[in-house]
């Protein structure tokens, strides 16, 4: 009895759906993934509108009148981030809610019509640049407060993604990577299909062709290749972990210091997680498989970092040293970025279990197999 699983002949049929489009430059994409692992260790900064609202999920027609850190300082954060060895930052520009932090011409649901009217993306890339820190970006596809959820997807939010994206990869400089969210995701059910990841990507490369993009939600796809993205994602928080025996692909690894990604009212009293396990658990067998870890530490609602987490921080800087450049990454295929053409397109056979039925083989599950004639023969046609 054979299986053919949508693995076996999906990275197969993508990979060569990519090289059709035409040569990539792989030492160039290798050379920029090398960089971006040796960085080792950064800081996530989940800052927005649910920072204001004690979730991680805020309300989509929350007032802008609510984002109003009265002693906002990204140079505090850059001191910190510097005080635990870290390499670079990465700050929430616009989470699924769909708030931009950033003085944005897209949509008038952006900081500059808070009560603090400062952009505070260039507050952060100036503040971390500062301490010669890398700095980063994530972006949230999904935006709940501009309907740009599923089902709903128009031309018009596709043109609003790219000229958000325009504004942050052309208005602030070098960004090292853009950490996009809320895409092909099961909580968030936006495919690449109904925003076109190929053209999202291109766009990216266009504006910036040394910022890795990486997908957040990537670890879903098996780990043998790069879905849909330049570097692995794994969000330790959501139950994906990463190989450390197996692992030969760029890597991303995050976890949040607190209990949640956004601050909440409790985080100052409560126990951050244990700086000298962060070390043992993470930074560093993460590090020796070509695996990046980014810890989230949350400013709160004055825009400052919490003193329990500043002196973790400090702590972790004081047990670890970062030694620059982790062991020469492997080669790898260039990343799968073109549509699946054979997505949900019908299949025939001579044979098929019913339980294992040919349309398997097109189902964009990597979890579903066909199964063909029990003598070993594919019959696949």
């Amino acid at each position: 009895m054979r299986k053919i699983s949508f693995l076996g002949l999906g990275v197969l049929m993508l990979l060569g759906v990519a090289e059709a489009q035409g040569p990539r430059d792989q030492r160039d994409l290798h050379e920029l993934q090398q960089k971006f692992v040796d960085l080792r260790f950064g800081m996530f900064i989940h800052f927005n509108i649910p920072t204001f609202m004690n979730q991680d999920w805020a309300d989509p027609e929350a007032s802008p009148a609510l984002f109003n850190p009265g002693k906002l300082d990204c140079a505090q954060w850059a001191r910190a981030a510097k005080s635990a060895h870290m390499s670079y930052g990465c700050l929430t520009t616009k989470h699924h809610s769909g708030f931009c932090i950033w003085d944005t011409k897209t949509t008038d649901y952006n900081v500059m019509h808070s009560p603090l009217r400062r952009d505070v993306v260039r507050e952060y890339v100036d503040a971390f640049r500062a301490q010669g820190l890398k700095t980063c970006l994530y972006y949230s596809i999904l935006d709940t407060h501009h309907k740009l959820r599923p089902g709903f997807i128009t031309r018009q939010h596709i043109e609003m993604i790219k000229a958000q994206l325009t504004e942050l990869l052309t208005n602030y400089g070098e960004i090292t990577a853009l950490i996009i969210d809320g895409w092909d995701a099961p909580w968030s059910r936006i495919s690449y299909d109904d925003v076109p990841f190929e053209d999202i990507y291109c766009l990216i490369k266009s504006l910036q062709p040394n910022c890795v993009v990486m997908d957040l939600n990537s670890a879903k796809y098996p780990p043998e290749a790069l879905f849909y993205t330049d570097i692995k994602s794994y969000e330790q928080g959501a139950g994906q972990k990463i190989s450390t025996a197996t692992n030969r692909l760029p890597a991303l690894s995050c976890l949040p210091l607190n209990s949640a990604w956004f601050w909440k009212t409790d985080f100052p009293a409560t126990p951050v997680k244990d700086p000298k396990m962060l070390v043992s658990d993470d930074i560093v067998p993460y590090n020796k498989i070509y695996d990046n870890f980014i810890l989230n530490v949350a400013p709160n609602r004055d825009g400052l970092i919490d003193d329990n987490a500043l002196a973790a921080l400090a702590e972790i800087g004081r047990i670890w040293k970062n030694d620059g450049s982790v062991a020469e990454l492997p080669p790898t295929e260039a990343p799968i970025i073109s549509p699946n053409i054979a997505k949900h397109q019908p299949a025939n056979a001579s044979w098929s279990d019913d339980m294992n039925i040919m349309d398997f083989g097109n189902d964009d599950n990597f979890h579903t197999a066909w199964q063909s004639e029990y003598d070993g023969e594919a019959a696949l046609v």
